[in-house]
């Protein structure tokens, strides 16, 4: 087969650079997207060359800089693309050379887009005889290129595009795809469309109508509003579809002599093994007969000096290279008693050695609490994975060990505290094994939160680790289970298909968790935040979820019917003033009602172009008008029955009769937590019905909630980070925070600060913290910009060393990408040098109160796994049962609240010492709203 193989590399560039960690060398320098593409290329080019072609025709194009023809014709093309990040532009030359290097001949060609080049090389080499064109890209544009004779790979997500596939993600054909893309606009490249048009519409009037002249053509036909945006478009549509439109007519040498000049050349040795070393990558630096590993160094995250060699968990790794090997995983199916009885002696073997054995489960449910043992997984070594199926209902292919028999073997090595474990979100395979009666001990590693502690800005799933780390594509659970309605169960996934997929879940964990400990061991804060606080605070997550909270479904159905009678009266208020009925839950209807009948002015406009009817520009126009106050009165409480009053009933577990939500500890960038199914976070209790929520949140018969809340945290981290003699000083006298800096500002004493000068000081000092402006403060207190701005100033000069944190911490955040909290969190700010303004702008007020949030939620989680261990050291009956930004609720029986009143406060302000006192305030009731 005589085949052409090219590469986007411009797309494929941007694709490297975000899918792989902040890798530098010694010197700095930025190198992961050069690894990235390296990775690409070879596997690439082993997968697609070989001696089964005639030919070995290859290149990667890239785009050349300057202008294009594009841009001559649209002044806005490409206007809104933010300029190319600084660590990737300094890579691109490096890029070059080392594509250079591994034999690919590279084009660039001035004035022309990648895309059209290859266009062009793409429909020559058909006219020249070539039997297949394949181009690997990331770029949905391209798919117009699809023909029988040129097909797409994207080798990030394994995936071929062919005709078929084309329709069946866009549901048209590639020769339609430039109507397609005309109609549906391109806001990477700032092509606009139809407005209100969407892929749906898109594939729709080309299933029938054909072609974009088609649609043309019947466009009086097209009724409603979106038929209005395509006669307003027509006159536009021509300019579009030129913009979308792949050349594949433009003039270069390169195009007329594809065998003469693309052949593939053999990898340049020398060369390769000079940029290796340079960039340190050890692993195919020795391959290249690099002399030591000394002399290659090792690629890291920003390396510190003194940080420990070895790995977190373990003396010394098993794998010479996380990555070695990784196209080559073995799967076995462990479904007989002697392969049973191996494995048991295996993990008995990996014990004594102190080697980790990592494990996954497998399951016919998200809910952990609910979820039934499908089967499980071990890795013990590189290379291999085991997989024990216990329920699936593949009854033909594959015998089934009973479930009973194996948990009942396996139950002393998972019970075992000497016997290490490793898992990915092992919370959730505790839970289900806590199901089981198996109560998981032993647990020294989670690769979700190594990589959260590592890098909380990108993604912890497995899929996208096992990329960014290990630059391996896993099998995906679509592939084997299917997706969207179609999607099977767990349970019913053939036994051999689960197998390989199970047990290289189980193998790649190991791989992870070895490499994340290697680099969670180069820095030291980051090494003793993940031993210290993250991986316990785990441990007590699991048992506050587990423990769950009693709630009073009666009280909330109450609530949800006289919240109906009051949703009706609102609707009915809503009516009267818009002068007819509408759907108060149509943004369409809404708008129209709004800005149309009623003339009510434009805040904002949405990425569309329509006007925005979202909360903050109803808040806006409720300041004069009174519709868009009723409305967001209904759209609250309407909000808080479907998710609250209705919803909490049915979420209450029948096994254990309580509500169980799922704590994620993995999400937020600063490290506070998220809540869900139900979401306790976010329940509203600035309204009376919000609160009456709370009121549903019951202690059982003989027991009371306990609320312990720190009081004012953030203020007085700020104390601590910024040094601030006065605000240090405020706190150390005990003095209520807010007077003393009314006092300051408004130059009174104390005894003068009344209610108002209170009440602006409050929000000025937690507006501050929050990067509030002079505009955002004078919104918010209702006074002038200038009047503000006094106000700001008056602080910062009796608060000077607020405003020289607020300043270093800027410029530390420019400076190293990201800001850390009092233990070395990393709050990473991946807008910080975007060339955005309102971007940046925002990163600058988060870099501000992120060491502040990010040190708080370290506080609350290192006094949670304080309270965890002594409430079992002291064998009380008392348990946390919730967790909520700064404070914790606990279920305590009767007889243990004076010491639970007496020691929880103790044990929150003992965990860490600041240069403010911390303070903890105690409440008790018998429902959650009483003891808070």
């Amino acid at each position: 087969m005589k085949r052409l193989l090219l590469v986007d590399g411009s797309s494929y560039l941007y694709r490297a650079f975000h899918a792989m960690p902040d890798l530098r060398n010694r010197a700095g320098e930025p190198t992961g997207a050069i690894y990235g593409m390296v990775n690409m290329l070879r596997r690439l080019r082993a997968d697609y060359t070989g001696e089964q072609t005639d030919t070995h025709c290859i290149a990667c194009v890239f785009d050349a800089p300057g202008k294009t023809f594009r841009d001559d014709v649209y002044a806005e093309y490409k206007a809104t693309r933010a300029s190319m990040p600084e660590d990737l532009a300094a890579q691109i030359p490096h890029i070059h050379e080392v594509t250079r290097a591994l034999g690919w001949p590279i084009i660039m060609e001035p004035g022309i887009e990648a895309d059209d080049v290859i266009g062009t090389l793409a429909r020559v080499a058909v006219e020249q005889g070539f039997d297949e064109v394949v181009v690997s890209t990331g770029d949905k544009d391209l798919a117009q290129l699809v023909s029988d004779k040129v097909r797409l790979v994207d080798t990030m997500k394994n995936a071929v595009m062919t005709r078929d596939a084309v329709f069946e993600k866009f549901g048209v054909y590639p020769e339609q795809i430039v109507d397609y893309l005309t109609l549906v606009g391109d806001s990477v490249d700032n092509v606009p469309g139809v407005d209100k048009v969407g892929p749906k519409t898109a594939a729709k009037w080309l299933a029938e109508y054909k072609t974009l002249d088609g649609i043309v053509a019947n466009a009086e036909k097209i009724g409603g509003k979106v038929g209005e945006n395509l006669q307003k478009a027509l006159d536009w549509l021509p300019t579009a579809k030129f913009l979308v439109t792949v050349k594949t007519d433009c003039e270069f040498e390169l195009a007329r002599h594809i065998e003469g000049q693309l052949k593939a050349g053999a990898e340049d040795t020398d060369a390769l093994r000079n940029l290796f070393q340079r960039f340190e990558f050890k692993t195919w630096f020795r391959a290249l007969g690099g002399a030591s590993e000394e002399s290659a160094g090792s690629s890291g995250n920003n390396t510190k000096a003194g940080a420990a060699p070895n790995s977190v968990l373990e003396p010394q790794s098993l794998f010479d290279s996380p990555t070695q090997g990784i196209d080559s995983i073995r799967t076995e199916c462990v479904n007989t008693d002697t392969a049973m009885d191996a494995l048991l002696l295996a993990l008995q073997a990996a014990a004594k050695a102190g080697r980790f054995v990592a494990f996954d489960t497998e399951t016919d449910s998200l809910d952990a609490m609910v979820a039934r043992l499908v089967g499980l997984s071990f890795a013990l070594e590189p290379g291999v994975g085991y997989y024990i199926p216990l329920a699936h209902q593949d009854l033909t292919s594959e015998p089934q060990l009973h479930a009973e028999e194996v948990l009942a073997r396996l139950k002393p090595w998972f019970e075992d505290e000497r016997s290490p474990k490793v898992a990915q979100n092992a919370k959730y395979d505790l839970h289900v094994l806590a199901n089981q009666g198996v109560w998981v001990k032993g647990l020294v590693g989670d690769t979700m939160l190594a990589s959260y502690v590592l890098e909380a800005h990108k993604p912890h799933g497995m899929d996208a680790l096992a990329l960014r780390w290990l630059n391996y594509n896993t099998i995906k659970y679509e592939e084997v289970a299917g997706k969207g309605a179609s999607q099977i169960s767990f349970d019913q996934v053939p036994i051999e298909t689960a197998t390989r997929y199970a047990a290289e879940d189980a193998e790649v964990t190991l791989r992870l968790a070895h490499v994340l400990n290697d680099e969670l061991a180069k820095t030291k804060d980051l090494q003793a935040l993940y031993n210290n606080i993250e991986l316990p605070f785990a441990q007590v997550l699991f048992e506050v979820e587990r423990n769950g909270v009693l709630i009073d479904s009666n009280k909330l159905d109450q609530q949800s019917s006289e919240i109906a009678d009051k949703l009706k009266r609102i609707e009915e208020q809503a009516f009267e003033l818009a002068g007819g009925s509408f759907n108060l839950n149509s943004p369409k209807q809404i708008g129209e009602l709004l800005f149309d009948k009623l003339g009510l002015p434009v805040v904002k406009k949405t990425a569309s172009g329509a006007p925005s009817t979202d909360e903050e520009v109803l808040s806006k126009l409720a300041e004069d008008y009174p519709l868009p106050a009723k409305l967001l009165e209904h759209r609250g409480l309407a909000k808080l029955k479907s998710t609250y009053t209705d919803k909490l009933p049915r979420m209450v577990n029948s096994n254990t009769g309580r509500v169980h939500t799922t704590y994620a500890q993995a999400v937020a960038v600063t490290g506070r937590l998220a809540s869900n199914e139900p979401n306790l976070q976010n329940i509203p209790v600035r309204t009376a019905e919000g609160r009456r929520v709370r009121e549903a949140f019951i202690a059982p018969p003989d027991h009371v909630l306990v609320s312990a809340d720190y009081s004012q945290i953030e203020l007085r981290i700020m104390a601590h980070i910024s040094g601030d003699e006065a605000l240090i000083s405020a706190f150390n006298e005990g003095l209520d925070i807010h007077s003393a800096t009314a006092s300051e500002i408004f130059g009174v004493s104390l005894q003068e600060v009344n209610s108002d000068h209170r009440r602006t000081a409050k929000v000025i000092n937690f507006g501050l913290i929050y990067g509030m402006s002079a505009f955002g403060l004078a919104a918010n207190l209702g006074i002038t910009r200038d009047a503000a701005k006094l106000y700001i100033d008056r602080y910062f000069t009796r608060y000077p060393g607020v405003a020289q944190y607020m300043e270093n911490i800027r410029q530390q955040a420019k400076a190293e990408g990201y800001v850390s909290t009092v233990f070395g969190r990393r709050l990473w700010l991946p807008e910080i040098k975007s060339p955005n303004g309102p971007r940046r702008a925002a990163a600058e007020r988060a870099a501000i109160n992120a060491p502040m949030q990010g040190t708080s939620a370290d506080l609350i989680k290192m006094a949670m796994v304080e309270l965890s261990n002594w409430l079992h050291q002291e064998k009380l009956a008392s348990k946390m049962i919730m967790q909520v930004h700064d404070e914790v609720i606990l279920e305590v029986p009767k007889g243990e609240l004076e010491l639970i009143k007496a020691r929880v406060p103790e044990i929150m302000t003992s965990v860490a010492k600041l240069r403010v006192p911390l303070e903890v305030g105690c409440g008790v009731g018998n429902n959650w709203e009483e003891a808070h």
